[in-house]
């Protein structure tokens, strides 16, 4: 089963969003031909008319289909927009309702209600695909009020009475504005599903440049002021050396010293950087999802009663657990649970994994948190399955030192 629907769960949920409405654009040109075609086989009584006409129908049906996938690439950005297609589709639909009308008007060949299906279709499901090739909602209105007010020329032309007429020109109106209206909606749709992944994606780069800066800008807090005094004491002792001044040693002395400070200070920045704190850790995390709008909670023990070392270790691991849910799942919901006893017990749920791959997960970022807890005796576990993805930590606690006085008190007494 999971060879099956593999190729729909590697799909993120922009994706399969648009998968869906693709295929429901193509079902357009299905439901034309079944529409005309149906009509025609069934209305035109000599073999050449009907034969023309379905063909008519096929090529319409065909030329729309094209014109709405090159249209969704236009409008995600991914080619150039397909002006002659939408030419071709214009003049199809016009010349081709204008062409069924001729037909019944001159000859017996057609039926009437067969000819208002084939003018109405044409104009609906023409118009439903050229809105794949255009933007904004008054060129859409300017469409559909167009072909209406031009259908109702062309039937006046024609020298149709004055009911046919507003009849053709209301049901083109009617017709047309649904497909239009579907259309854009789903076209709308798709783009804002989009445009909210992008933006997704870029957050989590602005937090990883964010982070990178502030790094950046502690480093050079901390051996700004220091690298200036050892190139100033550095000179002064060229100069003292140069003269034969026995003060040079002292400035060198001087210098090895500042060295080994900023050396310290240096160690204790990048330490900084990489002890995360439990408390901050978690907090910054639900905001941070909450921001990706994900519904992030955390429940039981808030974790301030526990070692450094070990909330080091722990937020290490909700902040490297919220980067994975932000940049490999489209999760709506992420639960943290911390539960302590004889263990340290961290569990972070979330669901929107695209495709469920068993137990044993690992990474550059789980291997890393699993050598960290390593050294403090914990471990890690990773799972996926069913589109949630569970991770748990748990590091062993201290046992609380027992006083010797204490201890020799609650001996046994003999």
């Amino acid at each position: 089963m999971v060879s099956l629907t593999g190729w729909w769960h590697r799909r993120s949920d922009p994706a399969r969003i648009e998968l869906y409405t693709r295929s429901s654009f193509y079902f357009f040109a299905l439901s034309e031909m079944a529409v005309l075609g149906g009509s025609l086989a069934s209305g035109v009584t000599s073999a050449g008319p009907r034969l023309g006409l379905l063909g008519l129908a096929a090529v319409h049906a065909a030329l729309c289909a094209v014109l709405q996938a090159r249209g969704l690439d236009w409008l995600l950005g991914r080619r150039e927009r397909p002006v002659r297609l939408l030419a071709a589709v214009a003049t199809l639909s016009v010349g081709g309702a204008a062409a069924a009308l001729a037909l019944r008007s001159g000859s017996s060949l057609l039926h009437g209600v067969d000819v208002s299906v084939l003018v109405v279709g044409l104009f609906a499901y023409g118009l439903g695909a050229m809105v794949l090739g255009i933007r904004g909602t008054r060129p859409m209105l300017y469409g559909v009020l167009g072909a209406a007010v031009g259908m109702g020329a062309v039937c006046a032309l024609l020298g149709l009475p004055g009911p046919t007429v507003a009849g053709f020109a209301a049901a083109v109106l009617v017709a047309s504005g649904v497909m239009v209206l579907t259309s854009g909606c789903s076209v709308w749709l798709l783009s804002v599903v989009w445009e909210l992944d992008a933006a997704r994606e870029l957050q989590s780069q602005l937090a990883v440049a964010e982070e990178r800066l502030r790094f950046g800008r502690d480093l050079h807090d901390v051996m700004g002021r220091n690298l200036a005094v050892i190139a100033l004491k550095s000179e002064l002792a060229v100069q003292l050396a140069r003269r034969g001044r026995p003060e040079a040693v002292e400035q060198m002395i001087e210098v090895q010293r500042i060295a080994r400070e900023s050396q310290h200070e240096v160690r204790e920045v990048v330490r900084g950087y990489r002890r995360a704190d439990l408390a901050v850790e978690l907090a910054g995390a639900l905001s941070v999802l909450h921001a990706a709008g994900i519904d992030g909670t955390a429940e039981g023990d808030d974790g301030s009663a526990l070692p450094p070392e070990i909330q080091a270790a722990l937020g290490w691991v909700v902040r490297e657990a919220t980067t994975n849910v932000l940049r490999h799942s489209e999760a709506r919901s992420c639960v943290i649970r911390l539960s302590t006893g004889p263990s340290a017990v961290l569990s972070i749920d979330n669901d929107g994994v695209p495709e469920p791959a068993g137990s044993g997960i690992s990474g550059s970022g789980l291997n890393g948190l699993r050598e960290r807890l390593a050294t403090l005796g914990g471990t890690l576990d990773a799972e996926s399955r069913a589109g949630a993805f569970h991770l748990t930590a748990g590091v062993p606690l201290p046992r609380p030192e027992v006083p010797a006085t204490v201890a020799q008190q609650s001996g046994p007494v003999v």
